[in-house]
């Protein structure tokens, strides 16, 4: 009995032992499971937070940075708003997310610049078309005036003749801004000849006065920058005059510079220029953004007068500059021709025209500008001080010419023939009341 109790002892013990062992298992593989289960809970959380972020910075990505990108693209000083969760920056996400921003920008340009090609293709069409059709209807005017003396008739020409050349111009920087070509090919041309017509083109163009300022009189253009630089002369002009009270006027004056170029020097004294108008203006007419302007770029309705010169200062070589405001508070403009650009008239085979202001006189030599001993004598202490000298009233006796008395100071010059005289004086008043005639257009620049 005891070996058998000894032996129940054993087994019981050992099967506790068991149990105790079992039941740490068991604890531990709850634990274990208990762990896991959590784990798979922060798991899910976490993929529901992240699947959240996602949905979140997408909604985000469509309903504001995609429209505000847009409108960047139209205005870059339009703002566009980052990630809404900072902590995507840099991260495979955020990079996808601006990934999508990259390519959705490249097609929006990409579709701009299709349409904005077509756009301008249409203005390059209809703008040489119409001009082609308008250098027609100048050349049957041109007849009509030679044909016909009547002053009535001729008044009214003259008017349709001016009111055509508006039209001529506004169809013609069009057309120089969509790409084309100016539409009209010169000879050699007297500079002064060049300025004076471009100011015939405008309405208002009795206020610009045009000083001429050239040392000599046979200074001219090559015939291939004659008309690019006359339309841009045109549009300066026109601007100064839109741009200021129709009582005002504008001052045009053409300088020789030291180094071989002549300027075409504009002032107005409107309203003057903003400094973001300035840097505007000037990189329109810088050329350097005249391939890749859009069309939608320069308003409702488009002004082409600035991108006009900008086209024929890239293709020509002639500079243009809006950087210093004018005497008058308003706006200067300068254009600047290069030497090469220009030549050395035949006066006798191309005179100047007889609208175009002739040189300035030049000064008198250095010499003769100094006071002449008589008018001004040394001291007589021997400086270099002039002295005043009493004036001697001259007798009637030493005011006598060689031939006595009654010898006239200048040579006689001829009567007039009445009739003639009459006939030029009409003449004169006809083409001066046709030149100060206005009509009823405003240029736009």
């Amino acid at each position: 009995m005891t070996a058998i109790s000894e032996a129940s002892a054993v087994v019981l013990g050992a099967t506790t032992a068991v149990g105790a062992v079992a039941t740490v298992f068991l604890a531990r593989s709850r634990a274990t499971l208990a762990a896991r289960a959590k784990a798979q809970a922060a798991r899910a959380t976490s993929a529901e937070d992240r699947e959240r972020v996602f949905a979140d910075e997408l909604r985000h990505l469509v309903t504001a940075r995609l429209p505000a990108y847009a409108q960047h693209l139209v205005s870059s000083h339009h703002p566009v708003p980052g990630l809404l969760s900072a902590h995507l920056a840099g991260t495979e996400n955020g990079q996808l997310f601006e990934a999508v921003l990259g390519r959705f920008s490249e097609t929006v340009l990409t579709q701009r610049r299709r349409i904005d090609n077509a756009a301008w293709a249409a203005v390059r069409g209809t703008s040489s078309q119409t001009q082609s059709v308008a250098n027609r209807m100048q050349d049957l005017i041109d007849e009509l005036q030679r044909k016909h003396d009547n002053p009535e008739l001729l008044d009214t020409f003259i008017g349709i003749d001016e009111l055509n050349e508006q039209i001529l111009r506004q169809l013609q920087k069009a057309a120089i801004a969509s790409g084309s070509w100016p539409g009209h090919v010169r000879e050699d041309t007297q500079l002064p000849d060049i300025v004076t017509g471009a100011r015939s083109r405008l309405h208002g163009y009795a206020r610009i006065k045009v000083n001429n300022h050239l040392r000599a009189a046979n200074i001219g253009v090559v015939g291939r920058a004659a008309e690019p630089i006359a339309v841009a002369c045109a549009e300066l002009m026109a601007n100064a005059l839109e741009n200021s009270s129709d009582d005002l006027p504008v001052d045009v004056t053409l300088m020789p510079t030291d180094n071989g170029s002549v300027s075409i020097v504009i002032n107005d004294a409107g309203t003057g220029m903003t400094a973001d108008e300035r840097a505007r203006g000037m990189s329109l007419m810088s050329g350097e953004k005249s391939q890749v302007l859009l069309l939608s770029e320069l308003g409702d309705p488009p002004a082409y007068g600035f991108v006009a010169i900008g086209r024929l200062v890239a293709d020509y070589g002639f500079q243009v500059s809006i950087g210093l405001p004018s005497p008058y508070n308003g706006v200067q403009a300068v254009l600047s021709i290069p030497a090469n650009l220009l030549v050395t008239m035949d006066e006798a085979k191309q005179p100047v025209s007889a609208m175009a202001p002739l040189p300035a006189p030049p000064p008198p030599p250095r010499s003769q500008r100094r006071p002449s001993p008589e008018s001004s004598p040394a001291a007589a202490d021997g400086s270099d001080l002039p002295q005043r000298r009493p004036r001697r009233l001259t007798e009637p006796s030493e005011r006598r010419g060689p031939q006595g008395p009654e010898a006239p100071l200048t040579p006689q010059a001829e009567s007039p023939d009445p009739e003639e005289a009459g006939e030029l004086w009409s003449a004169f008043e006809h083409g001066f009341n046709a030149a100060t005639t206005d009509s009823d257009t405003k240029d736009a620049t």
